[in-house]
């Protein structure tokens, strides 16, 4: 008999968590926006005019208005796992630009196969563990030609807080799949071979205890299924804060974000896209297969990259 997996998310608490998470969301969830500015930024030089575009893990919709201002054309629909967050979507809505709200799993979308355009994901593919089911999910409503835009956290995400914690026999920080390992499960739905970058993020803290407040806020605390199921103790809690004030530089604690950011086309073929009639077919890169870079950085595909040692 096969082990439990104590990061195993409990899908549940996810949408529970989230649930919670809805008023105080944005107000904490800074990193998350500027995350989502990046991936909107990236959409913008292919000129897409699509009919249907898929915010996947809409959360409280701030990304799904500003897709609806990029494609004013399109029916842009906002899905996400919690109801609360999608009740919180409503607000970002206006009269001329109103997008759809449906609650649903993104491994189990309740859309027509190849019936959306353009799919947007921010920061939500990290509580899909693991991702297969939402990346088969995402080939699938795609039409041929559709394009899948997303980001998501890699496994040194978090890791001051992890080591922090130390080892006792439960988790206490979410796993985040290597970047390898999230091509290579889109590679095995049938996405064309992605492109993959990896940007990683600091954000300082006064106090730890503050971090552990803004993670709970957004609804990103502990839903692994080997968490600890009492509430922590105080000798358990002071020993974690007094690790993670090693870590404490120029009067600030460091807390680490590794963001992925990926792109596949559902699709071999590249040679049409979604461009307007008449209008040459974009590239994501003038033919090299990559998507466009910011000055100083450099991409490749990811078959071009070689795998971490993993120790």
């Amino acid at each position: 008999m096969n082990e439990p997996n104590p990061f195993e998310l409990e899908r549940a608490s996810v949408r529970e968590a989230f649930d919670r998470a809805g008023l105080r969301y944005e107000a904490a969830a800074l990193l998350q926006a500027r995350v989502a500015e990046e991936l909107l930024a990236r959409l913008a030089p292919f000129a897409f005019a699509p009919d249907v575009v898929l915010d996947l893990g809409a959360g409280t919709g701030r990304a799904t208005r500003r897709l609806k201002r990029l494609y004013r054309r399109a029916c842009v629909v906002a899905l996400d796992l919690s109801p609360g967050m999608l009740q919180q979507a409503a607000r970002h809505q206006t009269l001329l630009r109103r997008f759809k709200r449906v609650c649903a799993d993104a491994a189990r979308l309740p859309l027509v196969a190849q019936s959306v355009d353009v799919i947007f994901s921010n920061l939500m593919l990290q509580w899909c563990d693991p991702p297969d089911e939402a990346f088969a999910e995402a080939r699938r409503v795609l039409k041929p030609r559709g394009f899948f835009a997303f980001s998501t956290f890699g496994p040194d995400t978090l890791r001051e807080l992890r080591t922090a914690w130390g080892e006792d026999g439960r988790t206490h920080v979410n796993r985040f799949l290597d970047m390898h390992d999230v091509g290579d499960a889109l590679m095995r739905v049938g996405f064309s071979e992605p492109v993959l970058d990896v940007e990683r993020v600091t954000v300082t803290y006064q106090d730890a205890l503050t971090l552990m407040r803004d993670l709970k806020a957004i609804g990103a605390h502990n839903v692994t299924a080997g968490r600890a199921r009492s509430l922590t103790g105080k000798n358990r809690l002071r020993g974690t804060l007094e690790r993670y004030e090693t870590y404490r530089r120029d009067g600030r604690l460091p807390a680490t974000y590794e963001v992925i950011y990926g792109a596949a086309w559902a699709g071999r073929e590249r040679d049409e896209h979604l461009s307007p009639p008449g209008a040459p077919p974009p590239r994501m890169d003038g033919g090299a297969g990559l998507a466009p870079a910011p000055a100083g950085e450099v991409r490749v595909p990811l078959s071009r990259i070689r795998r971490r040692k993993r120790s």
